[in-house]
């Protein structure tokens, strides 16, 4: 990073603001970019469009076949900011409030996917095409019942999938479960080096948690908890590795090399990966989170700030929330114009495009006037101040 010259002023002050860290957001903005690329992508299979005849096999795996390698930087990015913002709320893990945790997390969560989840039930009443929950995987009620219980992954591991707006809350899941027992584990564990331990035996259970436990359930190879929690693992992991600390020039350029030559092998070499036997053995995964902890450990300490060309990158990390949860309606419906289109073959590059940029800029709208005021209205109501929740509104 260019800005890396900072480091040495910023030794004297460690970072310890609430402001977003940008090398944060630009991780990001990269993950629901992979997330939303595969998305059009596997639209575009499933009407046996032929867009990838004739391109290198390496361009389209690394463009279009990358969405579960973003939704594991965003776990890794979780556990980071989560750990980060626990310890700066409380002093240290071992005194998280469980209730002021528990509140905070479902003012930021609830809100938006609670309306999802509205949304998705009347145009399942309302027998709406791809958005009909199939009476094979329980019908309407048991998909509620997985989306509000955490198990969505679970359910269509055992029942099939859910149609695409509902099937991309397994990782919703898996997070939501991480919030639900994290707090537990500092108030149990967070005093010695019980929590550490923990952690680094979800880092080593990861690979099995994608490979031999799932017992050839390729649904579960993809969504088990146990697969995501290595990257959340380690998140949690770098966060109490940086916080109180400095790290000299020379160790977060080394970082910075490391994290960004793994991030480069395993999502612009990904055929090479997999000949060299890391898919199947699940680390794959597990190097990605890697690569991205390590740069986001850089961007923690030295609070790189991103040049103006930058903003439109940085918006789409910030809103990744939202766009994650809103873009498939984006994406049926941008691929549907397409089809009675008559799926021209060089209208593809605009699919993508538009999609991409779409989503962007209902992310923002979502956020500004719909999730970000919810979020600060409970927040208020719940008694979110310095005194009361420890921390500002701003911070998430």
């Amino acid at each position: 990073m260019a800005t890396l010259h900072k480091v040495e002023s910023l030794h004297a002050n460690p970072v310890r603001s609430w402001k977003r860290v940008d090398g944060i957001d630009c991780l990001r903005a990269l993950a629901i970019f992979y997330v939303l690329m595969n998305h059009v992508n596997m639209r575009l299979l499933f009407a046996h469009v032929p867009y990838t005849k004739g391109l290198p096999h390496q361009l389209t795996s690394s463009l279009v076949w990358q969405g579960q390698q973003g939704v594991q930087i965003f776990f890794a990015v979780s556990g980071f900011l989560i750990t980060s913002t626990t310890i700066r709320r409380w002093g240290t893990l071992s005194k998280v409030r469980l209730r002021d945790f528990y509140l905070i997390r479902f003012a930021r969560i609830a809100p938006l996917l609670l309306t999802l989840l509205a949304v998705l039930s009347l145009l399942h009443v309302l027998h709406v095409n791809h958005f009909v929950v199939s009476a094979e995987t329980g019908g309407l009620g048991r998909a509620l019942l997985a989306a509000l219980t955490f198990h969505v992954g679970w359910l269509e591991a055992t029942k099939g999938y859910l149609p695409g707006n509902w099937d991309i809350l397994w990782s919703l899941s898996v997070e939501e479960m991480f919030y639900l027992f994290f707090p537990l584990a500092c108030r149990l564990l967070g005093r010695g080096k019980g929590l550490v331990l923990l952690l680094v035996t979800f880092v080593v259970l990861g690979p099995f948690g994608r490979t031999v436990l799932t017992h050839g359930n390729e649904v579960w190879q993809e969504y088990s908890y146990l697969g995501g929690m290595d990257a959340i693992a380690l998140g949690c992991l770098t966060a109490l590795v940086v916080s109180g600390r400095s790290f000299p020039r020379r160790v977060l350029w080394t970082l910075f090399g490391l994290g960004s030559a793994l991030l480069v092998f395993c999502l612009g070499f990904s055929i090479q990966v997999w000949r060299l036997g890391l898919t199947r053995c699940g680390l794959d995964m597990t190097l990605v989170a890697v690569g991205a902890c390590l740069l986001i450990a850089v961007a923690a300490q030295t609070g790189w700030r991103a040049a103006g060309i930058f903003s439109p990158l940085l918006a789409y990390g910030r809103r990744s929330y939202e766009i994650y949860l809103i873009h498939m309606f984006l994406v049926f419906a941008c691929f549907d114009l397409y089809w009675k289109a008559g799926k021209p073959l060089r209208f593809v590059p605009i699919l993508f495009l538009v999609v991409i940029v779409l989503a962007g800029v209902l992310g923002e709208l979502v956020a500004r006037f719909y999730s970000e005021p919810a979020n600060r209205w409970l927040r208020a109501r719940f008694g979110d101040s310095p005194r009361a929740l420890g921390s500002v509104l701003q911070a998430d």
